[in-house]
């Protein structure tokens, strides 16, 4: 446990900051002036806003952005992680010239789709797979196809993530105090903003992350009450709460808890597939589930996503009980950078580099925290990780809130903090970053600095 930061210097070094960002954006704001007549909330995803506007990105190179007010960043955003190739990788741009003359959409198979289903299968073990388009596409669709091959309804998920935007996952996502989430081995099922039927959200039962006593004993509950899940769709490493890792055996028990319940495991692997391994957290912690979700960085910049399943599950596809269906799955202009980034970005070589770069930054950081006493600790794995400002660890989203009176402040200070010495950061609650094959140790040694300076703030 760090000195503690006095509140008051927090938020006044958030005027200073916020008031430097703003004077040197003012183009992204004559954008978002512009944005906001066609463009509801002048942006294209409600995870796109920010206060008081967006910043607009004009082009990405390798590592580094540079804004439409001529900015130049490191990225350590990477589109939500999806970058984890770099901007504009030559090998990727080449593949896409070459197929675009080719025709760039057919609605018909094509090689590639085949080639990339063989090196999934090998990096994931599992030996069937159907494509998408995005995140959310492939966790509907997993969900979809589990309730088809048990005959039940009902999903149990981990209460905080998040799976994408379709209804079924839009419940117990975040923002939610202990009286209304109600007691933790019965979890209320609370919609994750409007429109989303009231009867769709109560299908959906969340647990706690890293207790799998928990998850068994709530799933006996519902067996009887007649609603035993269909599945369980979880991350394996929690990705929506910066990084929070698994306990040592959880996962390898909430195997045995799903197989010994015939409840079908589904591991999104959404951020952490191709990111934190070649084969995802599936190859990190060698638990294999019985389906895989991928997106984001599969596409190498493309949307593109993918389901990967068991032979058995993939019979209810096969024998047409579930249509699992979409007019640009597989698409050939995709499927060429996926190809490209599967076998000659996201190699051997590159996960080792992210190795290096992560331990880089994770020692560079904690160095920072022992020099400045600060109250904060670092997690990394892959090409992700975050600095957590909490005196006690994060394990699951109970945690993760008793902790954001005081962090949350924290890492709204160290995002502009970021984004005025430039650093891109990934905005929202938690202070992550996401490391591409293209960062170099100047790029790590920029983010320490900037971490540094922070440190140095805080404690004047």
């Amino acid at each position: 446990m760090g000195t503690p930061i006095n509140r008051a210097r927090i938020d006044e070094l958030i005027a200073v900051e916020a008031g430097k960002l703003n004077a040197k954006t003012q183009e992204s704001k004559r954008f978002f002036e512009n944005a906001s007549r066609p463009l509801s909330g002048g942006v294209a995803s409600s995870y796109q806003v920010h206060e008081p506007w967006p910043i607009y990105v004009e082009r990405g190179e390798g590592p580094r952005i540079w804004d439409v007010d001529g900015n130049e960043y490191y990225d350590f955003h990477n589109g939500f992680g999806s970058m984890v190739q770099g901007h504009a990788h030559p090998a990727i741009g080449k593949a896409v010239a070459d197929r675009y003359p080719l025709g760039t959409h057919f609605a018909a198979p094509t090689e590639d789709a085949i080639v990339v289903a063989d090196e999934l299968a090998r990096r994931f073990r599992l030996p069937k797979w159907r494509y998408t388009n995005s995140g959310s596409e492939s966790t509907m669709d997993a969900i979809r196809i589990a309730r088809a091959y048990t005959g039940r309804d009902t999903v149990m998920k981990i209460f905080g993530s998040y799976h994408g935007h379709h209804d079924t996952v839009m419940v117990d996502i975040g923002a939610v105090e202990a009286a209304e989430r109600g007691p933790r081995d019965n979890y209320a099922s609370i919609s994750y903003g409007g429109g989303i039927p009231d009867a769709v959200v109560q299908m959906t039962v969340a647990v706690p992350f890293n207790d799998a006593d928990a998850m068994e004993a709530r799933i006996e509950a519902l067996d009887a009450e007649g609603r035993k899940p269909a599945c369980v769709i979880m991350e394996a490493a929690m990705m929506n709460l910066g990084v929070v890792l698994p306990e040592p055996g959880y996962l390898e028990c909430v195997r045995e808890i799903t197989q010994k319940h015939g409840i079908v495991l589904i591991f999104d692997e959404v951020k952490t597939g191709i990111c934190i391994a070649a084969g995802g957290a599936t190859e990190k912690y060698d638990v294999t589930p019985d389906m895989v979700t991928l997106a984001k960085a599969l596409g190498g910049g493309l949307p593109a996503g993918a389901i990967g399943m068991s032979d058995a599950l993939s019979q209810v596809v096969e024998d047409g009980t579930v249509y699992q269906v979409g007019t640009y799955n597989g698409n050939p202009l995709t499927l060429a950078a996926t190809r490209a980034s599967l076998f000659e970005v996201m190699t051997d070589e590159a996960y080792a580099h992210l190795a290096h770069l992560n331990d880089r930054i994770l020692a560079g950081c904690d160095d920072v925290i022992k020099r400045y006493d600060l109250t904060a600790y670092t997690v990394g794995i892959g090409s992700k990780g975050c600095v957590v400002f909490s005196d006690t660890k994060i394990v699951d989203y109970e945690t993760y809130w008793a902790n954001q009176a005081n962090a949350g402040p924290l890492a709204d200070l160290a995002w502009l903090f970021n984004m005025n010495r430039g650093i891109f950061m990934t905005p929202g609650r938690e202070e992550e970053w996401t490391l591409s094959v293209t960062h170099d140790d100047a790029a790590i040694d920029a983010f320490v600095s900037a971490f540094d300076e922070l440190a140095a703030a805080l404690r004047a």
